[in-house]
């Protein structure tokens, strides 16, 4: 089965219940592996969960046979999330498709993988679509009226009474970002006091609460700091990053966010257009807040469009290293940042 982000929650409700395999992939990744834990959400017996990532089935493509068929450590039910790069687990799933054709693996445990930098048009994706037991999901980067839509969703999830202004203003303070819209509206939940069963009422001064709380947590004057070449901050901020312990992910996928922004607006600035008076458009759209105004400026006259290309697959890459390395991820996060800015700092 195919299905889209559109049509996702239905596809997700009606396989749930037979679910062997599942394959989620895009260029938005963060809605992808929001769509693999909701559907793990949705499982008749979620159970445990065992992480495995696309290297390790790449090296020994039986493993992931022999963990579907293996018993939890209490003797539960538990499901599989795979974090795989392109096709790295299609030899894997591969057998394991084998194995529950032949009966060998029949009604094991259900196997979700989310696939950076994979299409619906993977190996991976063509050999699962056919299959009445598998789910092939692809998922596009997502606007504004959608994530407020899902930001509602969720809000409702955790009884919170939320109306459409607010869900937007959740939305663009995550960078339209599903995962971290989630933590807002977790967050919120908990000041609010608010269960389905004890529904709330949101206003804009709770929302200025939880953000007067976290605002030193943010990650927007590291980025800053970074892509700039603010190297008279950076150092205060990587202090930061170790005193409040930023998730080195989170701070990667704002990374991310940003440089994909940045070569969104290189490529409507051209050669030779004024930087000045595109972002003066773009704030009059709304497209950008007006805070970010400065800061992007000073990064488009840093990063020309073939840096900022060479800067989002070195982002994507560590973005999967960290992934699966989270005992040293902190440590390997400052070094690559100040590489980063040291390679912006040459730049005028």
């Amino acid at each position: 089965m195919k299905a889209t982000q559109k049509d996702f929650p239905a596809a997700a409700a009606a396989i749930a219940r037979t679910l062997a395999i599942a394959f989620f992939c895009g260029p938005d990744e963060a809605g992808a592996s929001a769509a693999a834990a909701r559907l793990a959400a949705m499982l008749p017996e979620p159970g445990e969960r065992v992480e495995l990532s696309g290297a390790e089935l790449r090296a020994d493509p039986v493993r992931l046979g022999d963990e579907v068929r293996s018993n939890s450590l209490f003797g539960g039910a538990r499901h599989l999330l795979v974090r795989a790069n392109g096709d790295e687990a299609h030899d894997a799933v591969q057998i394991l498709c084998e194995l529950i054709d032949t009966g060998e693996a029949r009604g094991a445990s259900p196997v979700l993988i989310t696939a950076t930098a994979a299409t619906d048009k993977a190996r991976t994706a063509k050999l699962l679509a056919p299959r009445a037991d598998a789910l092939v999901a692809m998922f596009y980067p997502p606007d504004l009226r959608t994530i407020a839509a899902e930001v509602q969703r969720m809000s409702g999830a955790a009884g919170i009474k939320l109306g459409e202004d607010l869900a937007e203003r959740i939305a663009r303070a995550a960078g339209l970002d599903v995962r971290l819209a989630q933590s807002e509206v977790t967050k919120l939940a908990l000041y609010l006091d608010a269960t389905p069963m004890a529904p709330r009422q949101a206003d804009a001064d709770a929302l200025d609460a939880i953000g007067a709380r976290t605002e030193e947590d943010g990650v927007a004057p590291l980025v800053n700091a970074v892509l700039s070449a603010e190297t008279g901050r950076l150092a205060a901020e990587l202090r930061r990053l170790h005193d409040v312990s930023l998730n080195p992910v989170t701070v990667v996928l704002a990374l991310e966010r940003r440089a994909v922004q940045l070569v969104q607006l290189s490529a409507r600035l051209g050669r030779g257009g004024r930087i000045a008076e595109l972002l003066e458009a773009e704030q009059r759209a709304r497209r950008i807040p007006w805070r970010d105004r400065r800061d992007l400026e000073v990064q488009l006259r840093r990063w020309n469009a073939a840096a900022l290309e060479r800067l989002v697959e070195r982002l994507a890459a560590l973005h999967r290293t960290l992934l699966t390395n989270s005992q040293s991820a902190e440590l390997m996060l400052v070094q690559e940042l100040v590489m980063i800015a040291r390679f912006a700092g040459q730049r005028r």
